[in-house]
């Protein structure tokens, strides 16, 4: 299983990014998928993640209301649409999925994740 992350940039406070996550040797209908990130000199911490089904998601209380995951199935990729960036979300990005969930677990642990992509610096400027 590989996981590409892409789509992070330098942007402005205020502006919007959307972050894609593709994958191959596995197929996200059949796996939970989250999002975390990992700010200069801090721990990786949980942002989003949708279930297996599709029909839960969960975010993370800093996101909430301005980020939003969605999965494309034909295309076999998750996004993290975020919007009104703020400099505190500059991170690189790191999309995870794991098959060993029910249909609507959607874990916030990273421990709880099997296969990373490589992460996408995402850069908020003041």
């Amino acid at each position: 299983v590989q996981l590409q992350a892409s789509g992070g940039g330098l942007v402005q406070a205020g502006g919007s990014l959307r972050l894609s996550c593709a994958a191959s040797g596995l197929t996200f209908s059949s796996a939970v998928t989250g999002w975390f990130r990992q700010g200069s000199g801090k721990e990786r911490e949980f942002v989003t993640a949708i279930s297996r089904s599709g029909g839960s998601t969960k975010y993370a209380d800093s996101v909430k209301g301005r980020f939003t995951i969605s999965r494309d199935s034909a295309k076999n990729t998750v996004y993290l649409q975020m919007g009104s960036l703020k400099p505190e979300d500059t991170a690189v990005y790191y999309c995870a999925t794991s098959r060993t969930f029910s249909s609507f677990a959607t874990p916030m642990s990273p421990q709880e994740y099997r296969y990373w992509g490589q992460g996408t610096l995402v850069t908020v400027s003041s």
